[in-house]
């Protein structure tokens, strides 16, 4: 099963909510009325866009169907689609950062249970894939069996990693991985950090001593720091995404579990409020299960089948 297709099972819950505004088909074309307008700010909260892109969505399509650039449900809605992917970051954006004089050197961020130490394993089977060289950094010393875990991990995807013992100090994991990776000419080192929230002092500074160890070493380090959110969660995750973004120096997102439960429109809120590109979208428990988002197709799954 392809990317597009995981994506899509994984969203016909939320596609759902919009079927009902096309109408049957051209004999039977759903009437752009006041009924209309209030079912679709409806589906567009319910399906997670939250009230902010709600509303500015709702403005632009009510001006274009003023101007009859659209006519009914169905072109309402296909004019909803393109307006969601503008002004996102570029695909360009979208790309991890890299390094050019050395290694690359990736934070991974975020409360617990977003399922960072998975998606460390699934950034370092995309990068493997992709012909690079990985080395984990086992930094969640404060977990019990965070580094068995990542150990595990490192052994299935078939990297290197440093890991300490359980308490040590996360910033000597990462001065450590850091020498190991120059010396071996590693392309990128990707750190699994403890979970943390952005009002706990303590974590927030242990961020910073890891990030100050990681320059010493390499120059430019973190190259990239990721906030991993759970895109279960919904409006609780751009919370999340607001006030990680306001201290913690994140360059980059990551929406986990979008193979379930998940409504797809948080992704897009996320997306354009944040403005912050995402740089992956999880779809499933394996290491392969990871993708560059890409907002064009990502809509497309989200819409697909609204039309029968």
């Amino acid at each position: 099963m392809g990317f597009f297709d995981r994506i899509k099972d994984g969203l016909k819950k939320t596609a759902a909510l919009f079927t009902p505004l096309t109408g049957d088909g051209a004999a039977s074309a759903r009437p752009v009325d006041a009924a209309f307008w209030d079912d679709l700010e409806r589906a567009l909260i319910t399906a997670d866009l939250g009230p902010a892109v709600a509303g500015e969505m709702l403005e632009k399509l009510r001006l274009l169907h003023a101007d009859k650039a659209v006519a009914d449900g169905a072109e309402v809605l296909d004019a909803l689609q393109k307006l969601l992917v503008l002004g996102v970051p570029s695909i360009y954006e979208m790309k991890l950062g890299k390094n050019p004089a050395g290694p690359t050197v990736i934070l991974l961020v975020g409360v617990n249970g977003t399922g960072k130490t998975t998606t460390t394993a699934k950034i370092a089977r995309y990068l493997v894939d992709n012909g690079k060289t990985v080395l984990l950094a086992a930094a969640d010393t404060f977990r019990a069996a965070a580094g068995e875990q990542l150990d595990i991990w490192a052994a299935r995807v078939g990297v290197a990693i440093v890991r300490h013992a359980d308490g040590a100090d996360p910033a000597a994991v990462v001065f450590d991985a850091c020498a190991a990776a120059t010396a071996r000419a590693v392309d990128y080192v990707l750190v699994d950090t403890a979970g943390r929230l952005h009002t706990k002092e303590n974590l927030m500074k242990q961020l910073e001593k890891i990030c100050r160890v990681a320059n010493k070493q390499i120059a430019g380090a973190p190259h990239e720091v990721l906030l991993i959110l759970d895109a279960t969660t919904g409006q609780n995750a751009l919370s999340q995404a607001r006030k990680f973004t306001e201290g913690a120096g994140v360059t980059g997102l990551v929406l986990t579990k979008l193979d379930g439960t998940a409504k797809g429109g948080i992704v897009l809120a996320i997306n354009r409020e944040i403005r912050l590109p995402i740089k992956f979208i999880g779809t499933g428990e394996k290491e392969t299960d990871l993708t560059p988002f890409d907002p064009e197709e990502f809509c497309r799954a989200l819409f697909a089948g609204m039309k029968g």
